[in-house]
């Protein structure tokens, strides 16, 4: 046997033990199911947001795509469960605002907020709706707050938890309106629902999705919306700043989030899938007529964005002395 032909027979067989050795990562993307990993309970803003992306994105992808519902501990449980996963892209953290605001309310995490983790995309921000049970008073929120005003702590509202956006949201009015309103935190929208529909408390502040069907059903009247300008859906809702509050504006987000040693390639193909099934007609509709307003940023956009949320509310913490830590 020439030596030529040696060399060649070793060149082969060299690209072959290569292309053997990048076979399990290349099994890993394209076997098994994609988890989504949704840190609340079912009936909320992120769940019902993870649940009309779903088909599209399994559509997209070519194989199954899993909503999991990971709740616990203001979202601590299930994020840091994707924090300790394979950093494959097969499993993926769906989170609500409370990601980049958990670091100023926990005294410590079981997870760095800002180093385990690598943005895929923005999906959606919204407004909140401010939802009232059928029997608390007034029309509107300026009319529920006069009520209010003269019975310090007599009236309640339901966050999804400590430090959460409805939390700093309802706390920001309460300063403006020098109203004191109870809080009365829950592990989630659904909970937060419930406990309103109960008359446990008078209001909560959560995404049109979550509200929908309660307020169509006139279980929940709509008192206001925290957003720049009203609801389609609710054109005879107005928002904070109409009702004695200018220039008033509040938006919670979702995002999703790879753990950070996924590949920068795999961390690419998920951000195209994302955006793609997030602007595909069906969805984008579907998530429209909920509330919500599709963002479908790529990944460093949404790592930014969250370093920025961050800093807003720590400011504002800062300067109203709120107490948020647990």
């Amino acid at each position: 046997m020439s030596s030529n032909i040696s060399r060649r027979d070793v060149l082969k067989a060299s690209a072959a033990v290569t292309a053997a050795s990048w076979l399990p990562e290349a099994l890993a993307q394209s076997d098994g199911s994609l988890r989504l990993v949704v840190t609340f309970p079912p009936g909320g803003s992120t769940d019902i947001t993870a649940r009309i992306i779903q088909p599209q994105l399994a559509e997209r992808i070519g194989r199954s795509v899993v909503v999991e519902n990971k709740p616990g501990a203001a979202s601590q449980v299930g994020t840091q469960f994707v924090a300790k996963a394979a950093p494959d892209g097969n499993t993926l953290l769906v989170c609500f605002d409370t990601h980049a605001i958990n670091p100023l309310v926990k005294k410590s995490l079981p997870y760095d907020t800002f180093k385990d983790f690598v943005g895929v995309t923005l999906a959606v921000r919204f407004p909140l709706v401010i939802g009232a049970s059928a029997g608390s008073p007034g029309k509107d929120l300026r009319e529920f707050l006069a009520v209010a005003k003269p019975s310090p702590g007599r009236y309640s509202y339901a966050s999804t938890g400590l430090g959460s956006m409805n939390h700093l949201v309802a706390e920001d009015i309460k300063r403006r309106s020098g109203v004191d309103l109870l809080h009365v935190p829950y592990g989630g929208g659904g909970p937060a629902v419930q406990a309103v529909l109960g008359s446990t408390v008078n209001l909560t502040l959560l995404s049109y999705a979550a509200l929908k069907g309660n307020i169509t059903a006139g279980k929940i009247k709509p008192l206001a919306v925290t957003g720049a300008k009203r609801l389609a859906d609710l054109p005879d809702t107005p928002t904070v700043a109409e009702l004695g509050f200018p220039g008033f504006e509040a938006y919670s987000w979702i995002g999703i989030f790879a753990p950070a040693a996924t590949p920068g390639g795999t961390v690419k193909k998920l951000t195209e899938d994302f955006q793609a099934a997030l602007r595909h007609p069906d969805v984008t509709k579907k998530l429209t007529d909920a509330g919500f307003e599709v963002m479908a940023t790529d990944g460093p956009a949404l790592d930014r964005f969250a370093r920025a949320q961050h800093d807003r509310w720590a400011e504002f913490i800062k300067a109203t002395g709120l107490k948020v830590e647990e």
